[in-house]
C-alpha cells in the first residue's frame, strides 16, 4: 500500500508537469524552449504527451488493480467492524481503558441497564445489551460512517484512474491492436484513406482535431497516433460560415470564434451555433472546442526575383498548403507555401529581429552603417509569407519574407528570413527599399553586378575618379574589376579567402571602400544604360542615397550565402481563414466527476466523523449495583476529552452517587 501511495504521489507530480508544460506541441517548440540536449532527454520520457505515455498509463493501471484488490480485501472487514457493537468485551478489561469511570447505584442491575440505555440514546449512541449471568454489558457506538470514508476515498482513486484511462489514448491503442488499424503517414484525400486508417464511428472515447476553412464543411476528425494519423468519423458535419478574430495591441489574438452550421448525418436536422473559447458545442455525446485558427488555403501572388545571373523577375501564384515548381531543368526547385500571416507585431525596441553578425557586422562598421533596430517598441510590420524551398538534391530550407519594408535604424528595408530547420531562429537578409518603396533598385543593381560589361565600366569609372592617368590608374582598374567579379560571386568572403589571416582586416579595410565606390559607379552605369540620370548624392536626398548604398553593400555581400536561387516577394493575397476545432468524446469526464465526489465524501468522513464506542458493565453490588463505563475513539482529541467528561457527568447525575474511588478521566 505504501508503494501504491508513492505511485499516486508520482502521478500527481507528473500531472502537475503536464498542466504547466503545454502538451502535444510541435517538436521545434520544445527544442527552442529547452535546447537539443534536454529535448532528447525529456523526449525519452514522453514529457510532451505525458498523459498518454506508456509509463503514465501503466502506473494508472497498476493503481486501479492494486487499490481495487485492497478495497475488495478490506472493505468487508471494515463494514463488519462498523456494524459490530463489540458487546462481547470482558467487563474486567474495561479497567485498562484510559477514559473510564466507576459508579455505585441504588438501582438493581436491570433498572440500571434501562437508565444507561436511555442516557446513551439521548447522547446519540446506538447500543446493544448482552446478559452475562447476573450482570449486563451495554455496548454503544456512533460515528460508524467513518469507516465508509476510508472505503469511499479508496474507491474514488479507482474511479478517477478509470476515468483517466477512458479519456486517454488507451482505447484508441486497443482498437488499433485488436482491429488491425494502421496510421496514415502519406498525404492523401480523405476519400482515398483505406478502412485500416479509419476508427469506428461508435468509438467510445477519442480526442481529435478538425480544420475547417471558411465556407467548407467536414465530418471527419484527425486522431494523432504514432508517427501518423487515424480518421475518426463524427455523427454530424460542421460547416464554417464565418470566423472572427480580434487582436491585442501586441498582435496576440484576444478572442476568436466560429459561426458554424451543424448537420445531423442520421436525420438531416440542421442548426446554427457560435463556438467560442470556453463555450464549446455539445451534440450527440461529442464536444467541439474552439482550439485555434490557421490558414485555410489562401491564394498568394508573388514576384520571384532571380538571385543568379541577369534574368528578369517573374510573377508566381501559389496556395498555402500546396507545392509549386519554379525554374526549369536542373535548376528547377519545389516551393511549398506553409503559412500566411496577415498581422505581425514585432517588438522592434527589444531587437526581436536578428542582429548582423560576422562579416556583415564588420562591413557595417567599416561603411558606417548601424543597421540595428532601435528601441521603437511594438508595431505591426505587415503581412509575411512562410515557405520551403526544396532543391533537386532534396535539401529543404525555410523562408519567412515580409511583404512591406520595415523601418530599422531610420531606413526601410525588406526582411528575407531563412533557416535550415525549425529548431533554428530565422536569420534575416536586409534589402534596402528604393524611393518607390520596392526592392527593384537593389535587384537591378544585383543584375548589373552580374553583367561583365557593366562591371568593367564601373571599375574603369572608379579608377578614373581615384587615380591619375597612367600605370597607376590601370592597376587600380584591374584591382577594382577583379574585386567586383569576386564580390559578385562570393561576397567579401571570397576576397579574404586567399589572404593571410593576419592581413585580412587590413585588406578588408581597403576593399570595403573600393567595393562601395565601385558599386556607386556601377549604379550610375546601370542608370545610363536605362536612359536615366545618375544618382545625385549631393542633393536634397543625398543622405538617403548614401545610406541606401551602404545597406546595399551589406545586402550584396550576404547574397552568396542565401540558400535559394530566387527571392519571393509577396505582392498580394486573398486570405482564406480556417478554424481549428478539437472534437472529443470523453465518457471518462463523468467518471472523474463521480470519483471527485466520492473523494470529497471520503475525506470529510475520515476527518470530520469520529467513531466513538462506549461500554458499560453493570453488575450486582452492595445495596444496588456497580457500574464500570469506558469510552474510546480512533483519535484522542480535545473534543473527545470534552465528550467523555460530558458522558461521565451525565452518568454521575443520573445515578446521583458521585465518583467512586477508581474514577479516571
Amino acid at each position: 500500500m505504501r508503494f501504491a501511495i508513492s505511485l499516486l504521489v508520482f502521478i500527481c507530480v507528473a500531472s502537475l508537469i503536464g498542466t504547466v508544460l503545454p502538451q502535444n506541441q510541435a517538436a521545434n517548440t520544445y527544442v527552442d524552449q529547452f535546447g537539443p540536449f534536454w529535448f532528447a532527454v525529456f523526449d525519452r520520457f514522453s514529457i510532451w504527451h505525458i498523459y498518454n505515455s506508456w509509463w503514465f498509463l501503466l502506473i494508472m493501471a497498476f493503481l486501479v488493480v492494486s487499490t481495487t484488490l485492497c478495497v475488495l480485501r478490506n472493505a468487508p472487514k471494515m463494514i463488519r467492524d462498523a456494524r459490530s457493537f463489540r458487546e462481547y468485551v470482558r467487563g474486567s478489561s474495561l479497567r485498562a481503558f484510559h477514559h473510564r469511570v466507576e459508579l455505585q447505584a441504588n438501582d438493581d442491575v436491570a433498572q440500571a441497564g434501562r437508565k444507561v440505555g436511555a442516557l446513551l440514546r439521548e447522547q446519540g449512541f446506538r447500543y446493544r445489551v448482552r446478559e452475562d449471568g447476573d450482570s449486563l454489558m451495554v455496548a454503544a457506538k456512533k460515528g460508524g460512517a467513518n469507516r465508509l470514508g476510508y472505503i469511499f476515498a479508496h474507491v474514488a482513486i479507482v474511479v478517477v484512474c478509470l476515468g483517466g484511462l477512458l479519456d486517454s489514448e488507451l482505447p484508441v491503442r486497443l482498437q488499433a491492436w485488436l482491429l488491425d488499424k494502421h496510421p496514415i503517414t502519406d498525404n492523401m484525400l480523405i476519400a482515398d484513406v483505406p478502412e485500416s486508417g479509419r476508427l469506428p464511428a461508435r468509438n467510445p472515447s477519442f480526442r481529435a482535431n478538425m480544420l475547417v476553412p471558411d465556407g467548407k464543411q467536414s465530418s471527419m476528425g484527425i486522431v494523432s497516433y504514432g508517427q501518423g494519423v487515424l480518421l475518426q468519423p463524427l455523427p454530424f458535419s460542421l460547416r464554417l460560415e464565418r470566423f472572427y478574430v480580434d487582436y491585442y495591441e501586441t498582435g496576440m489574438p484576444s478572442d476568436f470564434r466560429s459561426d458554424v452550421e451543424v448537420t445531423d448525418l442520421a436525420t438531416g436536422e440542421r442548426f446554427e451555433q457560435t463556438i467560442r473559447v470556453n463555450e464549446p458545442l455539445r451534440y450527440k455525446g461529442v464536444t467541439v472546442y474552439q482550439s485555434s485558427f490557421d490558414d485555410g488555403g489562401s491564394t498568394l501572388r508573388l514576384r520571384a526575383w532571380p538571385l543568379k545571373g541577369t534574368g528578369e523577375p517573374t510573377e508566381v501564384e501559389g496556395t498555402v498548403g500546396q507545392e509549386t515548381s519554379l525554374g526549369k531543368g536542373a535548376a528547377a526547385v519545389k516551393v511549398d507555401f506553409t503559412s500566411l500571416r496577415v498581422i505581425n507585431v514585432e517588438n522592434m525596441g527589444d531587437g526581436a529581429l536578428p542582429q548582423p553578425s560576422g562579416m556583415a557586422e564588420h562591413v557595417a562598421a567599416v561603411t558606417g552603417s548601424a543597421a540595428r533596430p532601435r528601441n521603437d517598441g511594438l508595431r505591426n510590420v505587415g503581412p509575411s509569407v512562410q515557405y520551403q524551398v526544396i532543391g533537386a538534391d532534396g535539401q529543404a530550407h525555410e523562408f519567412n519574407n515580409y511583404m512591406l519594408p520595415v523601418e530599422i535604424d531610420g531606413f526601410p528595408v525588406f526582411l528575407l528570413g531563412m533557416r535550415t530547420n525549425a529548431s533554428e531562429p530565422y536569420r534575416y537578409l536586409r534589402i534596402p527599399a528604393d524611393a518607390q518603396g520596392t526592392m527593384g533598385e537593389f535587384m537591378r543593381l544585383r543584375q548589373a553586378l552580374a553583367d561583365p560589361i557593366l562591371r568593367e565600366a564601373a571599375a574603369r569609372g572608379f579608377a578614373e575618379r581615384n587615380a591619375p592617368e597612367g600605370e597607376q590608374r590601370q592597376l587600380l582598374f584591374q584591382a577594382a574589376r577583379g574585386a567586383l567579379q569576386t564580390f559578385s560571386e562570393r561576397g567579401f568572403n571570397g576576397i579574404l579567402e586567399s589572404a593571410p589571416e593576419g592581413e585580412r582586416e587590413k585588406i578588408l579595410n581597403f576593399a570595403v571602400p573600393m567595393i562601395q565606390l565601385s558599386l556607386t559607379e556601377l549604379r550610375d552605369a546601370m542608370h545610363r544604360q536605362a536612359g536615366q540620370p545618375p544618382v545625385d548624392y549631393q542633393g536634397a536626398d543625398g543622405e538617403r542615397e548614401v545610406q541606401w548604398m551602404r545597406l546595399a553593400v551589406l545586402g550584396l555581400t550576404s547574397l552568396p550565402d542565401y540558400p535559394a536561387p530566387m527571392a519571393l516577394q509577396l505582392s498580394g493575397f486573398d486570405q482564406v481563414q480556417a478554424s481549428v476545432f478539437q472534437v472529443a468524446r470523453s465518457p471518462g469526464k463523468t467518471t472523474v466527476y463521480l470519483g471527485c465526489i466520492l473523494l470529497v465524501i471520503g475525506v470529510f468522513s475520515m476527518f470530520y466523523i469520529r467513531e466513538r464506542r462506549v461500554w458499560v458493565w453493570i453488575r450486582p453490588g452492595s445495596g444496588g449495583s456497580e457500574l464500570l463505563a469506558a469510552m474510546t475513539s480512533q483519535r484522542r482529541t480535545l473534543d473527545f476529552d470534552h465528550e467523555f467528561r460530558r458522558l461521565k457527568g451525565a452518568l454521575q447525575r443520573r445515578f446521583a452517587q458521585g465518583d467512586g474511588p477508581g474514577d479516571k478521566g
